[in-house]
């Protein structure tokens, strides 16, 4: 069913340059509604003892949601969609977010190599009381990896910032012998999903 509003734009609040390269490649124009100082956006992150990894992204994407509509209404921007979008890796039940720093990122690469993984992005799209999720769960395969290498990455800094602590668009995608899923939900937000979402909430691209 055709949606009764349709919207030239929407409101991406992620700091990702990926996720806003990746919309545009759709088409959609989008305008960053970020966190200011005020806002602990870190907080949202925080994990819960016990929390499976789908239902962590899950529970921190519709979080985030909850906090960029009320940011939009608290900025007085015009009313458009707000997406949001968090992606975690997981061995296991294990979650591997985003290193605390170099070491961090070492330990955490050096788990990976060798092993399989899941990549598992949530999206969520919201306008005024009513929103929606969905969720892509991707599976990754790295091949051992020799430690002088990992190290080289650490270095670069690439890992900071980045959940598993490696991007699949940098260097670290020479040690990915296999993936199954969305190679753009890896990446940081699964396009199919995402334009499932945008027809539902009118949005023109």
């Amino acid at each position: 069913m055709k949606p009764d509003t349709e919207f030239e734009f929407i409101y991406l609040a992620s700091q990702s340059p990926r996720r806003r390269q990746l919309l545009e490649q759709l088409g959609v124009r989008n305008e960053l509604l970020l966190p200011g100082a005020e806002e602990d956006a870190e907080a949202l992150e925080a994990e819960r003892e016990g929390e499976s990894p789908e239902d962590y992204v899950q529970r921190v994407t519709h979080a985030k949601l909850q906090s960029a509509l009320a940011r939009r209404v608290r900025r007085g921007l015009p009313e458009a969609p707000v997406l949001c979008s968090d992606t975690t890796v997981a061995l296991g039940a294990r979650i591997l977010g985003k290193p605390r720093d170099a070491d961090d990122a070492l330990n955490t690469l050096r788990v990976l190599a060798g092993q399989e993984h899941r990549v598992l992005t949530a999206v969520a799209l919201g306008q005024g009381d009513r929103y929606a999720l969905r969720l892509n769960v991707s599976q990754v395969s790295f091949a051992p990896v020799d430690e002088a290498v990992l190290l080289r990455y650490v270095n670069s800094g690439e890992p900071m910032g980045k959940a598993g602590a490696y991007a699949i668009q940098s260097q670290a995608a020479a040690w990915i012998s296999r993936i199954e899923g969305s190679y753009s939900g890896i990446m940081g937000l699964p396009l199919y999903e995402t334009a499932q979402l945008l027809d539902a909430f009118g949005v023109r691209y």
